[in-house]
């Protein structure tokens, strides 16, 4: 077990909702390993009274403390009383005298994670450690005294349970800015009081060349949002940080992604973080990848215009003709045609290049739906259990050989009489299974034919997907055909 959910659910103390809150404080455990220029633990309770640890953030600019993962250890007995401590008495313990760790000098601080469980309910669900490096400490720059401060307002907003916000975005979009990507610290009435280097860089590659301190970050990021240019609606509650938001803001050509925090002490906001990243250059390319999908699906389209132009075609010749047999050449060759045009059709609705094969194929059925109806047939087919989502280049086979099978079965094996045919779907991690069982007049002699359909089926399932088909029946007793894919192959 290595994920937060296992080992939580593993100890069988803490409720879903508590869950919830810790996956949301991990969330942001590299955020506040980053602040506090140290590594980050969470603990909760195990049965027998100890603490293990569920999660691990680093430092990504500090040196971190312990080279292995302490996920799933319990906690050290230098820890344990002051850890113990801070989730008994929900309130923060520092350590009284450097905690020496494997010969480094250390300083650790225990925080309570408390849940707002109700109007006036909190509950001590956890501890998180701050573990900073004493070893590694030099004269703290301006910028990690605010980074300190800023970690610290945190620390006090886990104790009181005002962090994480439940009402903040569950999971962040691509490019969620960091701490050392830019932060900004704002006052209560949204004046910025600190810029990091790297979010002033930020701004002024969106035309800002002042000084963001003493500023109004709302009142910058108007002057720089050009006024016909359609913002975010979040947009303002985010640069004022009164909003737990993710936005957007585009100027001069150049994105920068912005997240607010805000601080609270006590139900009382005090002022606010926001992050900022240029995102640029990830939203040229996420841009650049919806046109490529749109071209693709343009594409998926136009080819299923052009199929079903071509069966129209076959469709319109086979009516024409006066030979028996060409005109069944002509009408199997237009099934077939329109048996691709169905995935097409199908890839062209999404982004992905996968198909949910289900609604290919009772599409597919319909095809048949016109050879059951020849005169004195009475032919119905169903289908049982579920193919599920296959790669695009797998679906067209399999759907052009199931439209020969099932075919066959209605116009040979139950042509002049009335009978079912009945489409099995069985799929596991390793195998695709599909029996198609009729309950026509069956193999005669047990002799599977040689005609071009069969000859079809044997190369789609035998050499584009690598699987294997067998007949079965005898004369008067039906047919059942065993198509079997493995799933390593469309899976890899």
């Amino acid at each position: 077990m290595s994920t937060l959910s296992d080992l939580v659910h593993a100890q069988g103390l803490l409720t879903e909702a508590d869950v919830e809150w810790l996956h949301r404080l991990a969330g942001d455990g590299q955020l506040l390993a980053d602040l506090a220029s140290a590594d980050m633990v969470i603990w909760i309770q195990t049965a027998d009274g100890s603490f293990i640890a569920v999660t691990h953030s680093r430092p990504s600019g500090a040196a971190t403390l312990f080279y292995r993962d302490l996920v799933g250890e319990k906690v050290r007995p230098q820890w344990r009383t002051q850890v113990q401590s801070a989730f008994e008495s929900g309130t923060i313990v520092d350590s009284s005298s450097p905690d020496w760790f494997e010969e480094t000098p250390t300083r650790v601080r225990a925080v309570p994670i408390v849940r707002v469980a109700g109007k006036d309910e909190r509950e001590v669900i956890g501890v998180l450690s701050r573990h900073t490096n004493l070893g590694e400490v030099r004269t703290p720059s301006r910028q990690q005294i605010s980074f300190d401060e800023c970690a610290n307002d945190l620390f006090r907003m886990i104790t009181s349970g005002e962090f994480p916000d439940l009402a903040a975005p569950t999971a962040p979009r691509r490019g969620a800015p960091r701490a050392s990507d830019g932060l900004i610290r704002l006052d209560v009435d949204g004046i910025t009081t600190f810029a990091s280097p790297n979010a002033l860089s930020a701004f002024n590659r969106m035309g800002f060349d002042d000084e963001l301190e003493g500023e109004s970050l709302a009142e910058v990021t108007t002057r720089l949002v050009p006024p016909a240019r359609q913002v975010d609606e979040s947009l303002p509650v985010v640069v004022t940080g009164r909003a737990p938001w993710r936005t957007d803001m585009e100027a001069r050509g150049v994105t920068v992604s912005l997240r607010a925090i805000p601080l609270k002490d006590h139900g009382t906001r005090i002022g606010a973080i926001v992050l900022c990243r240029d995102v640029s250059e990830l939203r040229h390319q996420e841009q650049e990848l919806i046109t490529k999908d749109a071209t693709i699906r343009e594409i998926h389209h136009r080819v299923k215009n052009n199929l079903q132009t071509v069966a129209s075609l076959l469709r319109i010749q086979a009516r024409r003709t006066h030979s028996e047999e060409a005109r069944e050449a002509l009408t199997q060759a237009m099934r077939r045609v329109e048996s691709i045009a169905v995935v097409h059709d199908t890839l062209a609705s999404g982004l992905a290049q996968t198909v949910d094969f289900d609604e290919v194929f009772d599409r597919v059925l319909k095809l048949v739906a016109e050879v059951a109806a020849a005169p004195n047939t009475r032919a119905r087919t169903q289908r049982e259990g579920r193919f599920g989502v296959l790669p695009s280049e797998y679906a067209t086979p399999l759907a052009l050989a199931l439209t020969e099978v099932v075919t066959n079965a209605v116009e040979h094996g139950l042509a002049g009489q009335e009978g079912i045919v009945n489409i099995e779907a069985t799929r596991t991690s390793e195998l695709l299974r599909v029996t198609v069982t009729d309950t026509g007049h069956g193999l005669p002699e047990g002799r599977v034919g040689q005609g071009l359909g069969t000859q079809i089926v044997r190369t789609l399932i035998q050499g584009e997907l690598s699987g294997t088909i067998e007949w079965k029946g005898n004369e008067g007793e039906g047919t059942q055909v065993i198509i079997e894919i493995p799933m390593r192959w469309i899976l890899a």
